[in-house]
C-alpha cells in the first residue's frame, strides 16, 4: 500500500513537472526578449511601440514598430474573413453532406495540406498565384472600386492581399480539421430532435449543429489565428517587404511586412554593438505580446460562451 502511494505521488509530481515545464519556457521567453530588447525600449520608449520610422544607420537610428503590427493584423484579418468560411464549409460538407466515397479521399486530402512546408506556398504564391490574384481579383477591384482608400493604389501582385490570401489558404487544414472534429462530436439526437419538428437541413446544421459546437469552433479559428500571426516564409516572399512610414497598410494593395517578416529579412544582418539588433529583439516581443493576448481573450470567450451554454442547458 506504501509502494502504491509512493508510486501516485511520484506519479502526481512527474505531471506537475511536466505541466509547469510550459510556464518555465513561456517565462524564459520573455525574460529573454525582455532583456534584450531593453536597450531599444530605454531609448526609444513609447515610439517604438507606435512609431514608423524604421532606420538602422548608425548615428541615426530610430526603431517604430507600428506598420509592421498593422501588417500583422491586417493579413491575419484577411486570412481569417476569407479561410474561416471555407473552413466552415469544407467542415460541414463532409460530415453533414458528404458520401463515405467522397468524405475520406477528401479529408486526406484536406490534411495533407498542413504538411506542405510553408517556403512552398511563398514559392508557389511567388511565381504562379500571385499572377492570377493581379489579374482576376486585384486589376477589376482597382479599377472598379480604386475610389475606396483599401482598394487603392497600383496593383502589383505582391502586396498586403496577396499574403492575405496564402495565410487564408494555409489555415484551412487547422481550421476544417478541428472544426470537423467538433460538428462530428454533436449527438446525433440533437439532429434527429430538430428533423422531428420539421426543420431543414440548412436549419438544423444553421441553429442546432454549429450553435452546440460554437465554442470548439471558435478555438479552431484562434488556432487558424495564431498560425496566420507567426508565419513568416511564405508570407516574407509575398508581402512586398516594405521599409517605414511606406509599410503602412493603408491599401490593401501596397506592399507591407509582418513582425514575423520584418525580422526573418533584418535580423542576421543586424549589426550586434548597435541598436539594431535590440529592436528586432524587441519586435519579437511585440509578437510573443500580441499571441499571448489573442489566447488569453480566446479563453475568456470560450469560457464565457460555455456558461453560456451551461445556464441554457439548466
Amino acid at each position: 500500500m506504501n509502494q502504491k502511494l509512493s508510486g501516485d505521488n511520484l506519479f502526481k509530481l512527474l505531471t506537475a513537472i511536466i505541466a509547469a515545464s510550459a510556464a518555465v519556457i513561456l517565462i524564459v521567453n520573455a525574460y529573454t526578449l525582455s532583456t534584450g530588447a531593453l536597450p531599444v525600449l530605454q531609448r526609444f520608449g513609447g515610439y517604438f511601440f507606435i512609431g514608423t520610422q524604421w532606420n538602422p544607420v548608425p548615428g541615426r537610428e530610430i526603431f517604430g514598430a507600428l506598420p509592421y503590427l498593422l501588417g500583422t493584423l491586417v493579413t491575419s484579418a484577411i486570412a481569417l474573413l476569407i479561410g474561416v468560411p471555407l473552413s466552415l464549409g469544407i467542415a460541414i460538407f463532409l460530415v453533414e453532406m458528404a458520401p463515405k466515397t467522397v468524405k475520406v479521399p477528401i479529408s486526406y486530402l484536406v490534411e495533407l495540406l498542413a504538411a506542405v512546408p510553408s517556403v512552398i506556398y511563398g514559392l508557389w504564391g511567388l511565381f504562379v498565384f500571385r499572377f492570377w490574384i493581379l489579374n482576376y481579383i486585384e486589376t477589376p477591384l482597382s479599377t472598379y472600386l480604386g475610389w475606396i482608400p483599401v482598394f487603392s493604389g497600383t496593383p502589383f501582385g505582391i502586396d498586403v492581399f496577396t499574403a492575405g490570401v496564402i495565410l487564408a489558404i494555409m489555415i484551412i487544414p487547422t481550421v476544417s480539421s478541428v472544426s470537423r472534429e467538433v460538428i462530428q462530436a454533436v449527438p446525433d439526437s440533437i439532429r434527429e430532435a430538430a428533423y422531428s419538428i420539421g426543420a431543414t437541413k440548412w436549419e438544423v446544421t444553421r441553429h442546432w449543429v454549429l450553435s452546440y459546437g460554437r465554442s470548439g469552433i471558435f478555438g479552431a479559428v484562434i488556432l487558424g489565428l495564431g498560425r496566420a500571426v507567426g508565419e513568416t516564409m511564405a508570407v516574407t516572399m509575398v508581402i512586398g517587404n516594405a521599409i517605414g512610414p511606406a509599410a503602412v497598410p493603408t491599401s490593401f494593395f501596397k506592399p507591407s511586412q509582418t513582425m514575423s517578416s520584418l525580422i526573418a529579412n533584418g535580423f542576421l544582418e543586424a549589426t550586434p554593438s548597435s541598436l539594431e539588433l535590440p529592436a528586432y529583439i524587441g519586435v519579437g516581443l511585440i509578437l510573443l505580446l500580441l499571441a499571448l493576448s489573442i489566447n488569453i481573450i480566446a479563453h475568456m470567450m470560450v469560457t464565457r460562451v460555455l456558461k453560456v451554454q451551461g445556464g441554457a442547458a439548466e
